[in-house]
């Protein structure tokens, strides 16, 4: 079995952990491009948050991956499953993370990992990252 760790950041880690009823939850890519092929179906998926936080907060079994999804599509499904209380939250979000600004008025597209049974630590149950983990890890692996 393999595990993936992918790289969020806390506010998204925040709000989803202060919901402890989710069935599912959203792990968006903000950039919408690329692919996701690093896990079959069932296999865990672990949250680490951005520096200077470096540690594992938790994680879920992914289920699927869409890429190139409209934002206002992934609203639509997930609402705040996304980890955010508004669809606009979620776009600055997005825009945070992106290479490229966000024209207005454009609807972004982004990939979405498609996560079950998340669960997340509390703060004393953190993990903390491997020491060896790569600064420059922007994404995941």
């Amino acid at each position: 079995m393999r595990a993936y760790v992918g790289i969020t950041d806390y506010d998204w880690y925040r709000f989803l952990a202060a919901r402890p009823d989710l069935d599912e939850a959203n792990f968006w890519k903000p950039g919408g491009r690329s692919g996701f092929a690093a896990l079959q179906p069932g296999e865990p998926f672990l949250f680490k948050l951005h520096a200077p936080r470096e540690y594992i907060v938790g994680g879920g079994y992914f289920a699927h991956f869409a890429a190139a999804v409209p934002a206002t599509l992934a609203w639509q499904s997930f609402d705040e499953k996304n980890g955010a209380v508004t669809f606009e939250e979620m776009v600055a979000r997005i825009a945070k993370y992106r290479k490229e600004p966000l024209r207005p008025g454009i609807d972004p597209a982004i990939g979405c990992i498609l996560l079950e049974q998340p669960f997340f630590f509390d703060e004393p149950d953190w993990m903390p990252a491997p020491a060896d983990w790569p600064r420059e890890t922007v994404q995941g692996k």
